[in-house]
């Protein structure tokens, strides 16, 4: 079996996730190449050093330069704030290394666009953590709306709306600064583009509105900081396959924790999905004959749902995001023992960023905005642009 070196940049909430999914995915999946936690790089050498013996990397370094530069290193995971992750995925693309970023993949679309162009010329395998379209739940659906079930898709409606900044006295820190963060609420929409780019395709144009309610906060020291970017947003959406659509985001939002949802309605039916209820998908088969079909029908998740049955024999038992982070890692090796290419990939990452772009625009112009072509991406294969 090939063995894999990895090393990670970054050892709080996110770098926990991907350490337990790393250690976890052998146990869950036969892997065709095994991956060994070997070097681990933080803001210092001691944080660095007390982040791998707590996530089970054999070395440390506190410059996650001499990460990227290592030889040994073929895997490089990006698990450090917003701002760092264009720098070091271009940096370990020129090193020659696969890349597994947490999203966003920048704070600029362009530095999107050139990451995406710099993977596909070297050649290498790239994820990026929309773990969300891992869910075997959306496998489910996207099985459903391949099988003509939905029938033509007509509309998307689609949030992700939290209240982690809902509170004016809570410090926003470094995500409510464009330098270190980028976008606001509308950044986070990217999981939500995630799924609607795997279960209704490539949205063509966009008519946005955004809103700061909070306009500062609290800062480190207890001044009053101003507020970058945005607290809310919403668009309207046209898909390229002609469904028309809404899509709407908040951080302010009281009593939503991770209302993250997505509803289609087709010729045939309709379905929907809700995060904070994860193992289930709720269906509407249009009726025939002679009555029925009065409401929506729950389907638990289950073993005859793809990868399930890995984690448990038993329907009902459900599972959770730390799991689909194991799902996540199983597709990034088998896709760099196989030699082929992983979902969602840096393309897909840029396709969406486009499509976010295109929102802010659209506000800050006062209408429609059209998405660049090229980003509609298919799942496991992305397009190259039509000029």
């Amino acid at each position: 079996m090939a063995s894999l070196k990895l090393g990670m940049v970054g050892s709080g909430f996110m770098g926990k996730a991907h350490a337990m999914a790393l250690h976890t995915a052998p146990v869950v999946f036969p892997l065709s190449a095994a991956v060994r936690c070997d070097l681990l790089a933080d803001h210092s050498a001691a944080s660095a050093q007390a982040g791998a013996r707590r996530l089970g990397f054999s070395r440390s370094t506190g410059d996650w330069r001499e990460l990227v530069a290592d030889p040994a290193i073929d895997i490089v995971s990006v698990c450090a704030p917003n701002d760092l992750h264009y720098p070091i995925a271009r940096a370990a693309l020129l090193a020659g290394k696969h890349v597994f970023c947490e999203k966003p993949l920048a704070l600029d679309v362009g530095e999107s666009r050139e990451l995406a162009r710099l993977a596909r010329s070297k050649g290498r395998v790239t994820l990026v953590g929309f773990n969300y379209v891992r869910n075997p739940v959306i496998g489910m659906a996207a099985e459903l709306i391949a099988r003509g079930e939905l029938g033509a898709i007509h509309h998307v409606r689609a949030t992700h709306v939290e209240d982690y900044l809902a509170d004016p006295a809570r410090s926003g820190g470094w995500r409510t600064r464009r330098a270190t963060a980028g976008l606001g609420a509308l950044g986070d929409l990217c999981h939500v583009l995630s799924l609607t780019q795997r279960l209704a395709g490539g949205i063509a144009e966009v008519c946005a509105d955004m809103q700061t309610v909070i306009a500062q906060r609290p800062g480190a020291d207890g001044s009053a900081q101003a507020v970058e970017n945005e607290d809310q947003a919403h668009a309207l959406v046209r898909f390229s396959s002609g469904a028309i659509g809404t899509i709407e985001c908040s951080r302010i939002a009281w009593g939503r924790k991770n209302g993250l949802t997505i509803e289609l309605s087709g010729s045939e039916g309709s379905l929907y999905f809700d995060q904070e209820r994860q193992n289930e998908l709720w269906l509407y088969r249009r009726p025939r004959g002679g009555g029925g079909g009065e409401g929506f029908q729950r389907v638990l998740l289950g073993p005859d749902q793809p990868d399930y049955a890995a984690f448990c024999p038993a329907p009902g038992h459900g599972l959770g995001f730390n799991d689909l982070k194991v799902i996540e890692v199983r597709d990034l090796v088998e896709a760099i023992a196989g030699g082929v290419p992983a979902w969602p990939d840096f393309a897909a990452a840029a396709a969406i960023d486009e499509v976010l772009a295109a929102m802010e625009r659209s506000w800050r112009q006062g209408g429609w905005e059209v998405v660049p072509r090229g980003l509609e991406v298919e799942q496991g294969k992305a397009q190259e642009p039509e000029q």
